[in-house]
């Protein structure tokens, strides 16, 4: 099947010179590798072509979401992936995500990401979100080892790293542009999962990720953006009715956030994207409209990734975030993500 390679950047010509380097370098090669710019500053676009990339150039930043989606609809293969600019890929990379969807028959499939800096710590091992509005990357610092080596179903398309078949895009449509940066995965999953969308981990599968190239780690565009989309998670998914059951969850969820802000000096970012995200809810929640229509099926998909989520958390020593969450909201035993 023909892979299209999807890359949004925003300046770093740095990183997107070693991306699209170890994308050649793949064993299963692409078809196409289309780099949606933007707005860079540093000659970006001009390396991208010179590097056989085809560019779409935007002009000014307009997100994460609203650039990989013109790059989707731009992509011609059956198959597209879709990786970050400060993302580095092993060789067979394509080739091990290609055969597990084979393999699998899942809609997309996500690998292991590493640090890049210490390459034996997880960057990520797949999203989970939990009842209250907020998502962990699986395994994130954590050493690698036998609990991330174990292929399973997921619904949620970590977009660091993603590889998806083009009908999971027509299906469940493109990232929504309204997130910008941020979260805009694990919405796609959450409509993933309401659809029955599965797909795959596959371990074999390694990236190299340089976490926070961008904005930076807990910067404060990082902090406004992770508070006004976790706003928007709930106002378009959560049904009105689940306000007394999830009133506690939600609570514990967004107040432990917003201390965790504080405790990084980013207050005023905090209460930034708090107020953002209550002037989009409206929008938000009129766009979910439909989403909100299967509020049994979205209850047990929560309660299952939570579980996994703490399941992690318990193996490998529990952040302090999630020691509180859980002490605050046990969690519940769920059903386990159906395999594709």
């Amino acid at each position: 099947m023909r892979v299209s390679f999807v890359i949004p950047t925003w300046n770093r010509s740095d990183l997107l010179a070693l991306a699209l380097a170890s994308i050649r370098a793949q064993t299963l090669a692409a078809a196409e590798v289309i780099v949606v710019d933007n707005g860079s500053a540093d000659g970006s676009p001009q390396l991208a072509r010179a590097g056989g990339a085809r560019v779409i150039e935007l002009g000014r930043n307009r997100g994460f979401s609203y650039a990989v989606n013109r790059g989707i609809e731009a992509a011609g293969g059956e198959l597209v992936a879709v990786v970050n600019n400060d993302l580095e890929i092993e060789p067979d990379w394509t080739e091990r995500l290609a055969a597990a969807l084979e393999r699998k028959g899942g809609w997309f499939a996500t690998g292991k990401v590493l640090d890049h800096a210490r390459r034996d710590r997880i960057d990520g091992a797949g999203d989970a979100i939990c009842r209250g509005g907020t998502a962990w990357r699986l395994g994130q610092g954590r050493p690698d080892g036998p609990l991330f080596d174990q292929p399973r179903a997921t619904f949620f398309p970590a977009a660091t790293a993603l590889l998806a078949r083009r009908q999971f895009f027509e299906r469940v449509g493109g990232f929504d542009e309204a997130f910008f940066a941020y979260l805009e995965d694990v919405d796609l999953g959450l409509r993933a999962a309401l659809m029955g969308l599965a797909g795959v981990y596959e371990p074999s599968a390694v990236a190299y990720h340089r976490g926070g190239a961008s904005w930076g780690a807990w910067s404060a565009q990082s902090v406004r953006w992770m508070t006004r989309n976790q706003i928007l998670l709930l106002a378009k998914f959560y049904p009105a009715s689940w306000q007394p059951r999830v009133w506690g969850p939600v609570v514990a969820a967004q107040a432990l956030w917003g201390a965790m802000a504080l405790r990084r000096g980013r207050w005023l970012a905090y209460l930034g994207g708090l107020a953002a995200g209550v002037a989009s809810s409206v929008a938000a929640r009129r766009s979910g409209a439909g989403w909100r229509r299967n509020g049994a099926r979205l209850a047990t998909v929560l309660a299952a990734s939570e579980a996994e989520l703490e399941r992690f958390q318990r193996a490998t020593g529990y952040d302090r975030y999630w020691r509180w969450y859980f002490q605050l909201v046990p969690p519940r035993p769920p059903a386990r993500p159906e395999a594709p």
